[in-house]
């Protein structure tokens, strides 16, 4: 028995519709037809029942179907870890993200990913603003989710956007700003701007540029390496800094006010990986990440 025949005969017991069955499978109902005709004759004994309204398996089909469909789920999915194996989607693949909810995030692109590749396992790690690419270069994560456009640095390849958000600020629930229902960019250059410690220059400006619209410097504050860093000396009010929508629901504290950034640049993440280290399973990560976007939207903003 040929398994395009037992593929025939399995999906004609689910559809319980020749016209169904040949649409699904992409043949002619005529195909579909034969075939069953020819595995009826080869087992001696109708395995449906026909009638002008309704196609139903008999007990010999019903049994049949029972004995077939695991033993052809089992193939299926032989097959499948063999092409795999085949493409290098096996074995493990370590992927990092910065920021509080994007961990959320990445175990939900990871369970959408394990689905189309069971025999790859995905391993999370939390990087932080001062790990920068530093973990990607010492080859301790295979990709990284951050908010940044590494586009021009050749050394890095990224994935189109994955999420998007516009910015609010971070600031001292006794700071003037904290009374506002808004700010703009002008508004920096009144206040002392947070650095992430170890973020390249051109990075660094594209989050936080160096002067205003109308030419105010931007004056720097102390640097952090970490989020809970940046929370801590912001709450003291040391600083000020802009962060995604979504933290006023995942980072929220009593001395931490976020207010929106009305003119801000939209904060938008990517997953980053090294050219030299391009591998099947990163770029099956990829796509999986943004089919559960184009399905999902951005799941941090829910609720």
């Amino acid at each position: 028995m040929e398994r395009r025949d037992i593929e025939i005969f399995l999906t004609l017991s689910e559809e319980l519709h020749f016209g169904r069955t040949a649409e699904r499978l992409h043949v002619s109902t005529a195909r579909v037809s034969q075939t069953i005709k020819a595995l009826e004759r080869r087992v001696g004994a109708p395995l449906f029942e026909r009638t002008s309204r309704r196609v139903v398996p008999t007990p010999i089909g019903r049994r049949l179907e029972e004995d077939l469909r695991p033993a052809e789920e089992q193939i299926r999915q032989g097959i499948a870890r063999a092409i795999a194996a085949g493409r290098g989607l096996d074995g493990v693949l370590r992927v990092g993200f910065v920021g509080t909810a994007l961990g959320q995030f990445v175990l939900e692109v990871a369970n959408t990913f394990h689905e189309r590749h069971p025999s790859c396992r995905v391993q999370i790690r939390e990087s932080h603003y001062s790990d920068g690419v530093g973990l990607l270069l010492a080859d301790e994560i295979d990709g990284l989710v951050a908010a940044a456009d590494v586009g021009h640095i050749r050394e890095l390849e990224q994935s189109p956007v994955l999420l998007r958000e516009q910015p609010s600020l971070a600031v001292s629930a006794r700071h003037p700003f904290a009374r506002l229902e808004s700010v703009m960019v002008e508004d920096l250059a009144r206040t002392k701007v947070l650095r992430p410690r170890g973020i390249p220059d051109d990075l660094d400006e594209a989050v936080v540029p160096r002067s205003t619209p109308s030419g105010r410097v931007i004056e720097r504050g102390p640097d952090f390496g970490t989020v809970q860093e940046m929370l801590a000396l912001v709450g003291a009010g040391q600083g000020v800094f802009p962060v995604p929508t979504h933290a006023s629901r995942y980072d929220a504290r009593p001395d931490v006010t976020y207010v929106p950034v009305v003119d801000g640049t939209a904060l938008e993440w990517r997953l980053i990986w090294l050219a030299a280290g391009q591998t099947s399973r990163i770029r099956a990560f990829a796509e999986a990440a943004q089919d559960f976007v184009a399905v999902r939207g951005n799941p941090l903003l829910e609720g």
